[in-house]
């Protein structure tokens, strides 16, 4: 992405106030970190946010302008584009935006919503969900069957213990936020062509906290959060498929503030079977029968997930034939009762005889009496493969 503010957002430089609105609209909904799985979703967030923030702030639009992008940057680093009030700062808390695992904006789609359509004033101590995780695992197709209790490591951040998520040393010096004397809110009023407008926005010095430490907590670095490996149990049901998703609720990443931790989505894999092809609820078997049983007919046992099931094979059966067995599939995951199983049958041609086998076949083609019409006779061509 460009560090360009225009190209960031993805409009001409004479744009007006509401066409850049309306751009910003747009990226932020493509670009936020709840619902865009890219890596890089949350810092091209930040970029669209910054911009938005400096293009529709007439003051400074035409620093920026007469600057450019880069000694814009510079001067803003050393305070030097104030207009009378902060930027706007992402809210921090031990799991929000500041935060390793937080989004940007730190609080979804109402922070979203209250960003793009003018929500104005928000609590930055109000409690806000954790943000859900995801992991994969893979079972075998006799554990989708029956469905099985699996054991999952997962990698999620958790409060710190030695700061309890504050960021800091519960013996550090403290003292109210000069900047927003304690409120974490500051209040910002700029003169546009349609009057002055009032803004308030997270304090930028103390991030939201309303008040100032004098040392970080050394295990988190200030983040008010680690990494943790958690060992979890999960239930798989019976009848789970490929690329299914479950849901473990509160498994996910802890909430700020009071709030409920995330949710831990579980991408599931269920492996081949060398016997049974699945598709969907039905099952599908390939079962050798030798030339008698096709010809007399005969019950024949099927082995199935769910234990030895007897099948007629009707006579004069023909190699390739599919037999249906009802409710001999896979359980349904959203309904009751099973899909079927489908066996096809093919019938095993011996590759050698004895010499009772031999006359038996003999006599059987005698009796059909009919010849091949090639170079040698059916019988010739079985004595001779012999």
């Amino acid at each position: 992405m460009s560090e360009d503010f225009y190209e960031v957002l993805g409009v001409s430089r004479d744009a007006d106030a509401d066409e850049i609105k309306r751009a910003y609209r747009k990226k932020a909904a493509e670009y936020h970190p709840d619902v865009n799985d890219d890596p890089d979703a949350e810092e091209k967030f930040k970029k669209v946010q910054k911009a938005k923030e400096v293009l529709t702030d007439e003051e400074k639009r035409q620093l920026y302008d007469r600057l450019g992008h880069d000694q814009f940057e510079r001067a803003e680093k050393h305070g030097a584009t104030d207009n009378g009030g902060a930027g706007r700062g992402a809210g921090r808390g031990p799991f929000g935006a500041g935060g390793p695992f937080g989004g940007a904006g730190g609080g979804g789609f109402e922070d979203l919503f209250s960003d793009l359509f003018g929500g104005g004033s928000r609590d930055p101590n109000r409690p806000r969900q954790g943000r859900d995780l995801r992991t994969e695992i893979t079972i075998d197709l006799e554990e989708a069957f029956h469905g099985a209790e699996k054991r999952l490591t997962v990698t999620r951040p958790a409060e710190c213990d030695d700061c309890g998520g504050t960021g800091h040393p519960p013996d550090a010096d403290v003292r109210t936020c000069p900047q927003c004397n304690g409120r974490g809110q500051v209040t910002q009023v700029q003169q546009t062509a349609f009057g002055r407008v009032q803004q308030t926005t997270t304090c930028p010095r103390c991030e939201g906290d309303g008040d100032l430490y004098s040392e970080t907590c050394p295990s988190c670095a200030g983040d008010g959060v680690v990494r943790e490996d958690a060992t979890l149990t999960v239930e798989i049901p019976a009848g789970v498929e490929s690329g299914q998703t479950l849901r473990m609720g509160g498994e996910g990443a802890p909430g700020e503030n009071g709030g409920r931790p995330g949710d831990l989505l579980i991408d599931v894999t269920v492996e081949e079977n060398e016997r049974f092809e699945r598709d969907g609820d039905d099952l599908h078997l390939k079962q050798p029968i030798s030339f008698p049983q096709a010809v007399f007919g005969d019950t024949i046992e099927i082995e199935t997930l769910d234990g030895t099931v007897e099948m007629d094979v009707p006579a004069g059966t023909q190699s390739g034939e599919t037999f249906r067995l009802r409710d001999k599939g896979m359980p349904r995951l959203r309904g009751r009762g099973r899909g079927d199983l489908y066996v096809r049958v093919q019938v095993v041609t011996p590759e050698s005889l004895n010499e009772e086998q031999r006359e038996a076949l003999e006599a059987f083609a005698e009796a059909g009496g009919e010849e091949i019409e090639v170079e040698e006779s059916f019988f010739e061509r079985i004595k001779r493969s012999l």
